[in-house]
């Protein structure tokens, strides 16, 4: 019997890949500016080294938000558990002599542990995650504030630092090892395993997933376990970096963390992810924010520009979602519908905007060698 094959078109062969497609485009559109703005800065090796590092810290909390957003869910308390974890850890080294092999590990359990409280708190209790979450954010930040007492703990074991900041010789930095390393492993989870699949399936239809035996509360618990505990590697790699840690770090490594997630194509409404998608986010995300550090714009304008790429992003992935549903025909069909063409208008204006913002940015920009 002949087999017929279908011939898919350009467009079908391309949706599958539209989550890393965006933000790459807007990656490639960065270094295009930035090559004639400021290429001697921008692109020197030491810049890049530093583009690699920041990135590295948000990795492994990006890869385990991947699957909590998936699910429907979202976490907003990784900040004050990565806090918290650094904290506890830095005590058990400071005051009580832990070995520092013996402490990383016991922080990264005790971030796993608050994501487990996260998760039976959502499940048990039925709080919604945004309250749940936003709610154990002021607990663990208050936890840390306690412990803390307005102290600064610094200077940790070379161990540690070298989690944080360290380098193979000739090789690239040791923290974006371990940051690549949980994308590949959250990629294989995503996509070659059972815990994938499930939580992928619960946020396409809880009801449904429930039905064909999934058991829904269970396996959102172990997502937050997952989330806890690379909060705390974070905050773990955010104390060596720095080669200190306080009781108000890492405040706003939730909304970091959730942007690069969405910029990279992960649906706030559930059911579709890609880790690629929120590397490639990550990766953005602190381009962006080192090119307008190194265009020597204030902190405020970051702020700004940081809202309109994630607004764009945002926008774009809700509009692809709707067409999903309505069934368009594709993408480049959809976008030559008028709701195509509205989008297509959105997201010019947006880029107008972005642009105007570095330029209003770099002008105001206060001169970096003042005189006196």
């Amino acid at each position: 019997m002949a087999t017929i094959t279908a011939q898919k078109t350009l467009s079908e062969r391309m949706e599958p890949y539209i989550a890393i497609i965006g933000p790459m485009v807007m990656i490639l559109a960065i270094l295009l500016f930035m090559a004639v703005a400021e290429p001697a800065r921008y692109f020197r090796a030491t810049n890049l080294n530093l583009i690699l590092l920041d990135a590295a810290l948000y990795m492994p909390m990006a890869m385990a938000m991947t699957f909590v957003i998936t699910q429907r869910g979202i976490d907003l308390s990784i900040g004050s558990i990565a806090a918290l974890s650094g904290i506890m850890m830095a005590f058990l080294i400071k005051q009580y002599g832990f070995s520092v092999y013996v402490a990383v590990p016991i922080a990264i359990m005790l971030g796993a542990v608050m994501g487990l409280i996260n998760g039976l708190i959502i499940t048990r209790f039925n709080v919604p995650d945004l309250i749940g979450t936003l709610a154990m954010d002021l607990v663990y930040r208050g936890f840390a504030l306690v412990l803390a007492k307005g102290l600064v703990l610094a200077r940790f074991p070379d161990f540690l630092t070298e989690i944080g900041r360290g380098q193979i010789p000739g090789f690239i930095p040791i923290p974006v090892i371990i940051g690549i390393a949980t994308m590949i492993a959250g990629y294989v989870l995503l996509t070659r395993s059972y815990f994938g699949r499930y939580t992928i399936a619960i946020g396409s239809n809880p009801e449904a997933a429930e039905l064909t035996g999934i058991s829904v509360n269970r396996h959102k618990v172990y997502a937050y376990v997952l989330m806890g505990a690379c909060a705390a590697l974070g905050g773990v790699m955010l104390t060596g970096k720095l080669n200190a840690i306080q009781a108000t770090s890492a405040p706003y490594f939730n909304l970091h963390v959730i942007a690069a997630v969405v910029v990279g194509g992960t649906s706030l409404f559930g059911g579709r992810a890609s880790m690629l998608g929120s590397f490639a986010g990550v990766l953005l995300l602190s381009m962006m924010i080192n090119a307008l550090v190194t265009l020597r714009i204030e902190f405020f304008w970051q702020s700004v520009a940081s809202g309109v790429v994630i607004v764009s992003s945002v926008a774009l992935y809700t509009w692809m979602q709707k067409k999903d549903r309505d069934g368009a025909g594709g993408l480049f069909a959809g976008l030559m519908t008028p709701d195509g063409q509205k989008m297509l208008r959105f997201s010019a204006a947006l880029i107008g905007v972005l642009i105007a913002l570095l330029a209003i940015g770099g002008l105001f920009a206060g001169d970096p060698n003042p005189s006196g």
